[in-house]
C-alpha cells in the first residue's frame, strides 16, 4: 500500500494513498463561526465548498502553522450512504509518500479514550508511525453539520 506521511506535532502519521484525490497549497479558508472542533471552515474547490479539518486542531487544539510544508490533503471520505464526499484536511509537514504493508501495522495496545480516527501503529528506524483512519475522522454529529445538504458527491 502507498500512504502520505506528514506530521501532527512531533508524531508521524499517514493517510492511505487510495482515498487522496489531490494534495493542495495551504490556502485561507472560509471561517464557518459555530463549527465544531477542528473544523476550520470551507475551502473553495473549483466552484464548489469544501469542508475543512485542521488535524493539528483536532489532535492538538492548536492549529497547523502556516509554513511551507503545511498543505491540505483532498480526500474521497465515504458517506453513510455509501458515496463519496470530498473533505479537505490540513497537514503539517507533508514529508514523502510510503509503501508499507497494511499487515505492518499492528495495534497500539491503547484503546480507551483513543480517538476513533488513530489506527494502528508501525515501526521504522526512527520510531512509530500512526494510520489515521480518515473514514472514522468525523462523528456522525459532525458529519451531519457538514454534509446536512448531502453534499456534492465525487
Amino acid at each position: 500500500m502507498l500512504f502520505l506521511m506528514f506530521r501532527i506535532g512531533k508524531d508521524r502519521y499517514v493517510l492511505d494513498a487510495e482515498q487522496i484525490e489531490q494534495v493542495l497549497p495551504f490556502m485561507a479558508a472560509k471561517a464557518l463561526p459555530g463549527a465544531p472542533e477542528g473544523v476550520v471552515g470551507a475551502i473553495n474547490y473549483h466552484g464548489a465548498p469544501v469542508p475543512l479539518i485542521d488535524l493539528s486542531s483536532l489532535a492538538l487544539g492548536r492549529p497547523s502553522a502556516a509554513v511551507m510544508s503545511t498543505r491540505i490533503i483532498l480526500i474521497r471520505y465515504p458517506s453513510a450512504e455509501g458515496t463519496q464526499r470530498r473533505l479537505a484536511l490540513c497537514a503539517e509537514r507533508i514529508i514523502e509518500t510510503v509503501a508499507r504493508e497494511a499487515s505492518d501495522f499492528v495495534p497500539t495496545g491503547v484503546e480507551a479514550g483513543t480517538p476513533a480516527y488513530l489506527g494502528p501503529v508501525a515501526s521504522d528506524a526512527d520510531g512509530l508511525i500512526q494510520w489515521i483512519r480518515a473514514e472514522a475522522l468525523l462523528t456522525p454529529e459532525i458529519r451531519a453539520i457538514l454534509f446536512q445538504d448531502g453534499g456534492a458527491e465525487i
